[in-house]
């Protein structure tokens, strides 16, 4: 019987399957597709993403392999974003091309071990209080697959979802966006965002002398599908839209995308979890979906793992759908409320996005908590009224007086209590926890008064104590 088998060879799946090798668990990929997808749907890797392959100490890689860009879009808004000010060592977001984070991350989890099979199609499963029983198709035909759990990386249309019988409520489409990788003859000097009442188009540069357009235009407001997108259609809706169609050709991809919005009900049905696309739908503004599945791995995989080692807190595994479904809620407020700013071309809505626009432009605070609510580094899990302030919040790359840093003391996917004047030595402490005897340098409120604290795996406070005499109750999930 497997540990874990995991339905999707996504980033999601990856970075999943990697992560329960970390904690010494054996998890083997499902993938139905015999090859990798060779079109890049995401383009995009977010400060708290970079920053949790910095805590694994593998984000330069990444960085290397992509162009860091000092800004992000809210909406496509014409006021871009600035990430400089982030309290990050990673403050921009990263141009990195799906197809090539995939290859990354194929090599990671094979560097772990994780068996990565392709061609094999998970067709329904059953579980029971001490199993799941997967059916497969495979190269070679159908077969049974057991497993104590089973993770649906398998995006919107999970077959994992709907066999588990978990709900996925949400709205249908109404409006249709459109995408095209080209070749242009008279390519613009740089990106392009162009929002009117003709629809708005937005153009970035791709590897390979290629542009991507992507765009929403007043016709495909309807609940239909439009049908495939043709070359001549994309000439047009350039033409109407910027006045030129800078001599497009040779089409590597086109594709139409719609805005339907759904949450899975619940995160976890017995031995049957979800995460990223399959656990969330919406529309794709800001390339907030590959990160948000990305993060929903990172939580569930040391928790799974410890509760497959034994070494869980009764209820650990529950505090994955208790801490990443509300931040999968948000996210479809936040694309909701981008969709609108993207879709109007009404004078009303127009002077909306300039307001908006105004706004970032001018007041730094706005901008800084969009920024980081874009790059999700203002996620906090629950916790208790009386807990410390730290708990649930996300922990930085803090600077210790000796010149180290929080994060290398992560790699090893362990928790780490930094115990900053002894008062965390008599706690009861997870089984792995690597204590770290130190002092910040220039922290500031509220980590500047704290005498220990325990960083879980995933890189989020647990508890912390400013009181030598024992930490404050109220912890998230450690």
């Amino acid at each position: 019987m497997e540990d874990v088998v995991i339905v999707g060879a996504g980033p999601t799946g990856l970075w999943l399957a990697a992560e329960l090798r970390l904690q010494g668990v054996s998890a083997t990929v499902l993938e139905a597709k015999r090859e990798p997808e060779p079109h890049s749907k995401a383009l995009t890797l977010h400060p708290r993403t970079i920053e949790i392959l910095g805590m694994r100490g593998i984000a330069d890689d990444f960085v290397d392999a992509g162009i860091p860009l000092p800004t992000g879009h809210f909406g496509a808004l014409d006021t871009r974003l600035d990430f400089r000010e982030l309290d990050t060592p990673y403050p921009f977001t990263l141009f990195l091309p799906q197809v090539r984070t995939e290859e990354l991350l194929t090599a990671h989890a094979r560097e772990r071990g994780v068996p990565i099979h392709r061609g094999h199609r998970v067709t329904g499963l059953e579980q029971d209080s001490d199993s799941v029983r997967i059916e497969v198709e495979g190269p070679s035909g159908p077969y049974r697959l057991a497993a104590r759990y089973v993770v649906g990386c398998d995006g919107t249309r999970s077959t994992v979802r709907t066999s588990a019988g978990i709900g996925f409520p949400g709205t249908g489409t109404t409006i249709w966006g459109w995408l095209a990788d080209v070749v242009l003859a008279d390519p613009p000097a740089g990106a392009i965002s162009e929002f009117g009442p003709d629809g708005g188009v937005l153009a970035v540069p791709m590897p390979g002398g290629r542009t991507r357009f992507v765009g929403i235009a007043p016709e495909d407001h309807v609940a239909e599908h439009p049908g495939e997108l043709t070359t001549a259609e994309v000439r047009d809706k350039l033409e109407r839209a910027l006045g030129t169609d800078f001599g497009l050709h040779s089409p590597s991809w086109t594709s139409r995308f719609g805005n339907a919005t759904r949450q899975a009900d619940a995160y976890r049905r017995g031995r049957v979890l979800l995460a990223g696309d399959a656990a969330h739908m919406h529309f794709p503004t800001g390339g907030v979906g590959l990160n948000v599945g990305f993060q929903d791995a990172t939580n569930l995989g040391w928790k799974l793992g410890a509760t497959l080692n034994g070494t869980a807190d009764a209820g650990l595994l529950d505090g994955y759908h208790a801490e990443r479904h509300p931040v999968g809620a948000d996210l479809l407020d936040s694309t909701r409320a981008q969709t609108a700013l993207m879709t109007t071309g009404s004078v009303e809505g127009l002077a909306l996005r300039g307001f908006l626009s105004g706004m970032i432009r001018d007041i730094p605070e706005f901008s800084r908590a969009l920024a980081e609510r874009l790059g999700a580094l203002d996620v906090r899990y629950p916790a208790a009224y009386s807990a410390h302030p730290l708990t649930g919040r996300r922990a930085p790359n803090l600077a210790f007086a000796d010149g180290g840093e929080l994060f290398p003391l992560m790699r090893g996917g362990n928790h780490v209590l930094l115990d900053f004047t002894a008062a965390g030595a008599g706690t009861a402490l997870p089984p792995g926890t690597r204590r770290h005897r130190t002092e910040l340098r220039g922290a500031a409120e509220p980590w500047a008064n704290a005498e220990a604290v325990l960083i879980r795996p995933d890189g989020h406070v647990a508890w912390a104590v400013d009181d030598a005499a024992a930490h404050r109750s109220g912890s998230a999930a450690a």
